[in-house]
């Protein structure tokens, strides 16, 4: 079993008067490692599963007498999938406010949703994490550097949700049943949204053009739906932690460009099974795109479990001089540059970047190199 870079985080935030709220994509094992914590604590504790109908019942409509029949002498309360209860919100609230002994921990698969429902609520009384599918880090931790490097391939092919980094065998059946039902469960319930077959359109254009700038009027040709709905399942995509958006840099340079973006999955396992190529490394074209979007999402995942607070961009300008990645933090900049082979092509960093903005730091990055920069010593 590989453990969570946040076990530690969150059993050291425990009974310190905060609720704490777990987010992430389904099946990215957010009750796995609620059930992890369950086993260290020695206290009673309630496990309260909102798939099951009477629980989802019992929360949205408990007063508080209510509430502490139902707690009894538990010490610890875990709530999962709490994006399914009405008014959860309030019913933390209750708890949080009035059984400050009480240790909440709770769990949701749609970050849209629970926040919507408890940020006016639990204003200052929660501590929010993230669960992303597993990470360079947490593999290194569990398994040593061997394994990291020969998970490299099959991580950039199949991605590193927990049920395909432990079961490799079963990788592409496992992926293609996310994509067809859990993954899209949270998008299609959220805002109406009934066009199933439209969303597929969007997220195979959008697996199509990682690594490179999108525009959501081509989108929206390709797709046959206008501009502005287009930027709106973009934006539920990315709180379902399906995919994310870089914005692009720009302060000084004229020719900067000032409203692009780009679209990176969360896991490259997704972005394969959107467009159903599983294809070996060798047989692939798409290489440079796989491997910028890799090491992109695991930097992020770097970042978060961190704690490294930093604003992410890329650059580029109408003369398609470009750079992949910026970190900017404490006023520093940081600029990355992917290159899956880096005997092909320029690694050079364009000059009138360098000469305005004076970077902290530039890095070329490749298969030889990128750990020092997805591993914490």
């Amino acid at each position: 079993m590989i453990k969570r870079s946040l076990q530690k985080e969150l059993e050291s935030e425990l009974h310190n008067g905060k609720a704490l709220l777990l987010l992430g994509a389904r099946q990215v094992g957010k009750t796995t490692l609620l059930k992890q914590l369950q086993e260290n604590l020695e206290e009673n504790v309630l496990w309260l599963d909102c798939d099951i109908k009477e629980t989802r019942d019992t929360l949205s409509n408990c007063n508080f007498t209510e509430l502490k029949m139902l707690i009894g002498e538990n010490k610890t309360v875990i709530i999962d999938e709490a994006q399914r209860v009405a008014d959860i919100g309030l019913t933390l609230k209750l708890i949080t406010d009035n059984l400050p002994d009480i240790q909440l921990l709770v769990s949701g698969s749609s970050a849209f949703e629970l926040r919507n429902r408890l940020n006016e609520p639990l204003t200052g009384r929660k501590f929010e994490y993230q669960l992303f599918p597993i990470s360079t880090q947490e593999i290194y931790q569990s398994e040593g550097l061997i394994s990291v490097k020969q998970r490299l391939e099959s991580r950039l092919i199949f991605g590193s949700y927990p049920n395909v980094i432990c079961n490799p065998e079963k990788a592409k059946k496992t992926l293609m049943e996310l994509t067809e039902s859990y993954l899209y469960k949270d998008v299609l319930e959220l805002e109406g949204i009934r066009k199933s077959a439209v969303l597929d359109k969007l997220l195979v254009a959008l697996a199509l053009q990682v690594g490179s700038e999108v525009s959501y009027n081509e989108l929206a040709k390709t797709v046959g739906i206008d501009s502005k709905t287009i930027e709106k399942y973009i934006n539920i995509l990315e709180k379902c932690y399906i995919v994310f958006q870089l914005n692009s840099f720009n302060r000084n340079i004229r020719t900067e460009l000032t409203k692009g973006k780009k679209i990176y999955f969360y896991d490259n396992g997704i972005r394969n099974a959107v467009i159903q190529n599983f294809a070996p490394l060798s047989m692939r074209n798409d290489n440079g795109a796989l491997w910028e979007n890799f090491f992109i999402s695991e930097r992020l995942k770097n970042n978060h479990y961190s704690q490294r607070y930093v604003r992410s961009y890329f650059w580029r300008t109408t003369e398609k001089q470009e750079i992949d990645y910026i970190e900017e933090n404490d006023g520093q900049l940081h600029l990355f540059e992917m290159k899956w082979n880096e005997k092909k092509g320029n690694s050079k960093l364009p000059n009138n970047f360098l000469e305005t903005y004076h970077p902290n730091s530039t890095n070329i990055i490749t298969p030889a190199n990128y750990l020092q920069w997805l591993i914490n010593l």
